[in-house]
């Protein structure tokens, strides 16, 4: 008999204090029995970090990379169906990360391993003239911290601050600062 997902319910406060966006979130994460919580929390991540203010220009929604190898971690469409923004977590390869450029107007990359910053500088010099990619490398000691945080009830806070996260549940708070390896905002 196979495994099935595990239900993770988020409830995330957010508050960008560098732009002034503020925002509250009810997740419902599925986390694939090969995936780990901090994997899904790097996915959690994300969504918070990408959604729309408005949904003016479409949904940001979690993907199925976990079953299907083609499909995004989380993906938006815009309301014809364009696809809008593709972000992926980990290290993907230098000819998926082509393909996905061509088909996206921004592409996020979130890596979170020990060797993010050797995988990137292999394939740095090879997406110079791409200006919709977008790498972040969040440092393993942080992703692995914020993975202690995962719970199957979840009531997060999330502020963003000069560039830093502080991700915090009760009395316990994470602290990230993540690298821009290329593009960002």
């Amino acid at each position: 008999m196979a495994l099935k997902a595990i239900i993770y319910k988020a409830k995330v406060s957010f508050s960008d204090l560098d732009r002034n966006v503020y925002a509250d979130h009810e997740l419902t994460l599925a986390r694939h029995p090969s995936e780990t919580e901090e994997r899904m929390m790097i996915r959690l991540l994300a969504f918070v970090l990408n959604a729309p203010e408005t949904n003016d220009l479409g949904l940001l929604e979690f993907g199925k990379d976990m079953w299907e190898a083609d499909e995004p971690a989380l993906s938006q469409h815009d309301l014809t169906g364009l696809l809008m923004h593709w972000i992926e977590l980990g290290q993907p390869d230098e000819k998926k990360l082509v393909r996905l450029c061509g088909r996206s107007k921004k592409v996020s990359v979130y890596s979170f391993a020990t060797t993010a910053a050797t995988w990137w500088a292999g394939l740095a010099g090879k997406f110079t003239r791409v200006n919709n990619l977008h790498v972040w490398q969040i440092p393993a000691a942080e992703s692995q911290e914020l993975a202690k945080l995962a719970d199957r009830s979840m009531d997060l806070t999330i502020t963003l601050q000069e560039g830093v996260l502080f991700v915090g549940e009760g009395d316990r708070t994470v602290e990230i600062k993540m690298v821009k390896l290329c593009g960002g905002e």
